[in-house]
């Protein structure tokens, strides 16, 4: 039987629980990896962020938001990350290249132009 790890956001306000299996998990951190290869800063800062949401530090869409930022340029681990969201949660790319982040605790989507980071320094 294959072991599960259950995703469980305290920032939802219906507790949503979504059951991936290791091996998907595993298999996105290796993807996230082999990708930045050659800048293992980006993998660094990638496992940083999700410490930085275990320990509370920031919230969902603030997850949300820094990793759409940190692989811009790289829609599919993006679209990837999506797996491992609650219901109704959601990274949404458009051509026009402004990510949207979806949540269901909100009627609005948050539009994020790729240079938020900059103009927050």
């Amino acid at each position: 039987m294959a072991k599960t790890v259950q995703f469980n956001s305290s920032t939802v306000q219906q507790q949503h629980v979504q059951k991936l299996k290791v091996e998907d998990a595993l298999s996105y951190l290796d993807q996230v990896k082999i990708r930045f290869g050659n800048d293992p800063g980006i993998y660094n800062k990638f496992l940083d962020i999700l410490k930085e949401f275990k320990s509370q530090s920031i919230d969902l869409l603030g997850v949300m938001n820094q990793v759409s930022q940190l692989f811009h340029g790289h829609p599919d681990l993006v679209m990837g990350f999506n797996a491992f969201l609650p219901p109704g949660y959601r990274i949404e790319i458009p051509k026009n290249g402004v990510v949207s982040l979806q949540s269901p605790l909100s009627a609005q989507v948050f539009m994020v132009a790729r240079n938020m980071a900059t103009m927050a320094g």
